[in-house]
């Protein structure tokens, strides 16, 4: 089962991810993990890659993919994986496909989680966080004890900047023009399924386990 969660910035793929590697028992493979065991393990690879980070540079997508297909023939891939994070755009998606096409595996399923923008920035723009225990809030969705404070330390608590309501347009703004015409070029292959990602988590997750029925 080799599947591809796809969907904008606060849209649950990595909540969705964590439920899946339990109920399907695949590995959930990032390429921000993947990146970060390279360099912390100084391979060939991270030794290239942290070249480029330290210079502000993005890593290219050749060096990724290239990470990428070592990590797909571990031992706990065999069964399959859920890719989250990548590919984002469609020259990654077409060296994924190249990728794969020389290990001899392909996607089974993309899995697209449909959230409209103005749900993420609510979502998003609710979430409050102590800086120092990295505590999680959300105004409407997990509110703490007394408003704007941590619930054990009742220091204040904080906006990131990834959540402030600009960040977040400008996110969905790269999602839409970037990410987006990669369901075209999936859809072309009749893998796409779309799910309502708006729903209560565990109704998403039942509705992505119904539609992996068929693969």
């Amino acid at each position: 089962m080799k599947i591809l969660l796809l969907g904008p910035p606060g849209g649950g793929k990595g909540t969705q991810a964590k439920l899946l590697v339990k109920k399907l028992n695949i590995p959930q493979i990032s390429t921000g993990d993947i990146l970060r065991e390279h360099v912390k393990k100084q391979t060939d690879l991270g030794k290239k890659a942290k070249n480029y980070m330290e210079n502000g540079e993005l890593v290219p997508d050749k060096l990724i993919l290239q990470m990428m297909g070592q990590r797909l023939l571990a031992e706990d891939c065999l069964k399959g994986y859920i890719l989250d994070g990548f590919p984002r755009t469609t020259p990654q998606a077409i060296g994924l496909e190249d990728l794969l096409t020389s290990l001899e595996q392909t996607l089974d399923k993309v899995i697209v989680l449909d959230v409209p923008d103005n749900d993420i920035v609510d979502r998003m723009g609710g979430r409050r966080v102590h800086l120092a225990s990295g505590r999680v809030y959300h105004i409407k969705f997990n509110p703490p004890k007394k408003e704007g404070l941590d619930d054990i330390t009742n220091e204040k608590l904080a906006i990131r900047k990834d959540d402030q309501k600009d960040t977040v347009l400008k996110r969905l703004g790269i999602y839409h023009s970037t990410t987006k015409p990669l369901i075209n070029f999936y859809q072309d292959k009749n893998i796409v399924e779309d799910i309502d990602g708006s729903d209560e988590i565990n109704v998403i997750n039942k509705n992505i386990i119904k539609s992996l029925a068929n693969v």
